[in-house]
């Protein structure tokens, strides 16, 4: 497929709220960039696609956090330990989006950054996903 198309399949994943589709559009369009950089839309989708799949989990792994402590202080042992599990699979799945993300950023996307807007807006998303592999 050709850079519009897969800004496309992105722009229209987007509006399907089809976030997982949408990353796999932008993975595939962010490749791309050793070519060409990618365009200050092209970065917003790509950011956009990223920040929902990651805030879907993290909001998740705040309430389990939540329900965890809850059965904690109600001294359920067996409730604790099924959402200590249910919780690592949301950890996991974080760490993998997370760690995704930044080999993109470190693979394509800061090394093809022609101008500081572009190297300043991949820098402050490596950041951000940093730290979200560290809360």
């Amino acid at each position: 497929m050709s850079r519009e198309g897969f800004l496309y399949a992105a722009k229209l994943s987007e509006q399907a709220e089809r976030y997982q589709d949408m990353v796999s559009e932008m993975k595939q369009l962010a490749a791309l960039a050793v070519e060409q950089e990618l365009s200050i839309d092209e970065r917003n989708l790509l950011s956009v696609a990223y920040k929902n799949l990651v805030g879907a989990r993290r909001a998740s792994w705040r309430i389990l956090q939540s329900v965890e402590q809850s059965e904690m202080m109600k001294n359920n042992d067996k409730r604790v330990a099924l959402v200590q599990k249910y919780r690592a699979v949301v950890e996991k799945e974080l760490d993998e989006i997370c760690g995704e993300v930044l080999e993109l950023l470190d693979k394509y996307l800061v090394p093809s950054a022609t101008t500081t807007e572009a190297s300043v807006f991949y820098l402050k998303m490596k950041a951000d996903y940093h730290r979200y592999l560290a809360e």
